[in-house]
């Protein structure tokens, strides 16, 4: 339940600092950019989406099990309850819908963990149906996040964290963490099986590379893999690890992330927001102060949103997201 939000430019809120590391990070964050609190009081935010037709942005509270719809001069209302889980409650401790998108018709494209499936739900009269629940037979654990590529590839990740007794649950039928493509035919493809815990994923600009984010505390890395021509995956390889940061104490681990349109890439990790040019080099923070989940891209493209534990915010740059140029 919320239980306080702000709007924008009426008693809005600031929090965390703006952390340079190379001079760089300056021409894609300013020094004196703030992170702003646009409403606050969530029990786990996360996967936020702008809906460009209604200029609103759409965030899971996982553990809520609620989709919330913000609108700049709007209060923050319920778009989605249920979101990701219809059973007998209770379930887990994480039963909502986790990350979102908006696919390439313009639907809502959702991450479910409690009913174990990514499902979507056209915008302009409802109706939700299932995109893929389950990979030879075998039900997903948890779908966690998700991208479509232009040629409407989907690519998704599915770690434990929405089951019962999360890997332990004796409800699983998968016995690993896999990434999986979901091809036009709606056929499901197994493309990454070694990860311990993948979390986010994101594209390149021009889609030959595929980024994944994965939430070990014991190997909190982030992978890059080359797109092959059939929509597989290469040889991925170590983009950054970010484990001596968390072994540091910083907060959160590598989670959500996206890439702006010259191919930096914005990860949730520890310490807030973890910017990166192209080559894995580390240019910067957006230090939010809390564990951070996600963020994603809005309004022109230049304002990139972002999920942190019981906070949605935002922050202005200078250089627009993927998927807005």
């Amino acid at each position: 339940m919320i239980t306080s939000f702000s709007l924008f430019g009426q008693n809005s809120k600031n929090i965390g600092q703006i952390i340079t590391i190379d001079p760089d990070f300056q021409k894609l964050i300013a020094p004196t950019a703030k992170i702003e609190v646009l409403a606050s009081g969530f029990n786990w935010s996360e996967g936020p989406v702008w809906n460009k037709a209604d200029n609103c942005l759409y965030f899971s509270d996982v553990p809520e099990n609620k989709v919330y719809r913000w609108k700049e001069g709007e209060e923050v209302s319920v778009f989605l309850e249920p979101s990701g889980f219809t059973g007998l409650s209770p379930y887990s401790l994480e039963p909502g819908s986790n990350g979102l998108i908006i696919n390439n018709k313009g639907e809502l494209v959702s991450c479910e963990h409690g009913d174990r499936r990514l499902s979507i739900l056209p915008l302009q009269h409802g109706g939700k149906y299932t995109l893929a629940d389950n990979w030879q037979g075998k039900r997903f654990n948890s779908p966690n996040d998700l991208v479509q590529a232009k040629n409407g590839t989907y690519y998704f990740t599915d770690p434990p964290y929405g089951l019962p007794d999360r890997e332990n649950a004796k409800t699983r039928e998968i016995d690993l963490f896999g990434v999986y493509k979901v091809n036009s035919d709606r056929v499901v493809h197994l493309v990454i099986s070694n990860l311990t815990r993948p979390n986010g994923v994101a594209l390149s600009p021009d889609e030959k590379i595929l980024y994944v984010a994965q939430s070990d505390p014991e190997k909190a890395i982030i992978m890059s893999y080359p797109i092959l021509e059939n929509g597989n995956l290469g040889k991925g390889k170590m983009f950054y690890d970010t484990t001596p940061m968390v072994k540091q104490g910083l907060k959160g681990l590598p989670d959500g992330i996206k890439t702006d349109i010259n191919g930096n890439v914005f990860s949730t990790g520890p310490g807030g927001i973890l910017v990166f040019n192209p080559k894995g080099k580390l240019l910067g923070r957006i230090d939010t102060g809390e564990a951070t989940a996600n963020c994603n891209w809005g309004n022109d493209g230049s304002y990139l949103y972002i999920t942190a534990d019981m906070y949605l915010c935002r922050i202005k740059t200078n250089t627009i997201g993927k998927g807005f140029d």
